[in-house]
C-alpha cells in the first residue's frame, strides 16, 4: 500500500474509499475533493468530504486501522496534510438529490465521486447561494479541465430551477472570455 504522508488528495480519496469499501461502507465523495481531482490539482482541497448512510462508529473503526485519528467532526492523519470529513446525507446539490455518480479508477482503487457535471453544479451552488468568489473560481477552473464531460445545458437548467439563471449567465460569460 502507498504510504498515506506520500499520498496525493486523489490517491487518498482512493485509500480511503477502498478501506471504508472492505468495512461494506458506502460513502461518496463531494465537494473540493472532487474539484481538485477532476482539474489535476489545479485547485487544491485540503479536505475529503464525503456523504455517506452508514454509522460514524463503523467508519471510525475502518479508519483507525489505516492510522486515521478523530477529532470533532473530522479524521486526520498524522503523516497527511489532508484530512478527512463525513456529511449528513443524502448527497443532493441545492435542492435536488443526487442519483448517479462517478466511479473514477486509481491505480489504489476506486473513488465513487460525483460526476464532473455534478461537481460543477457543486460548485457554483457555493457562489449562487453565498455569493463565494472561490467556488465561482473553481467552478471555472473544473469546466476548462473538464468542458468535454461537462453537460452545460443541464447546469442551465438545474440553475434555472434553483432560481439562479442570472449567475448562470455571470458563470456562462466567465467560461467563454
Amino acid at each position: 500500500m502507498k504510504q498515506i504522508k506520500d499520498a496525493s488528495i486523489e490517491e487518498l480519496a482512493a485509500i480511503v474509499s477502498e478501506q471504508l469499501r472492505k468495512y461494506k461502507i458506502d460513502a461518496t465523495l463531494v465537494g473540493g475533493g472532487c474539484v481538485t481531482i477532476y482539474s489535476q490539482n489545479k485547485y487544491l482541497s485540503y479536505d475529503l468530504d464525503f456523504v455517506t448512510f452508514d454509522d460514524l462508529k463503523i467508519i471510525s473503526e475502518a479508519l483507525e486501522k489505516i492510522g486515521f485519528i478523530k477529532k470533532e467532526k473530522y479524521f486526520s492523519h498524522p503523516d497527511s496534510k489532508f484530512f478527512v470529513e463525513f456529511l449528513n446525507p443524502p448527497v443532493a446539490i441545492g435542492n435536488e438529490p443526487i442519483k448517479k455518480f462517478s466511479a473514477h479508477s486509481t491505480p489504489l482503487g476506486i473513488i465513487k465521486m460525483l460526476t464532473p457535471t455534478d461537481s460543477l453544479k457543486d460548485r457554483l451552488s457555493g457562489f449562487y447561494h453565498w455569493e463565494d468568489r472561490q467556488s465561482l473560481e473553481q467552478a471555472i477552473i473544473l469546466f476548462k479541465d473538464q468542458k468535454g464531460n461537462i453537460d452545460l445545458d443541464e447546469v442551465k437548467r438545474w440553475s434555472i430551477k434553483e432560481n439562479h439563471e442570472k449567475k448562470f449567465n455571470q458563470f456562462y460569460q466567465a467560461i467563454h472570455n
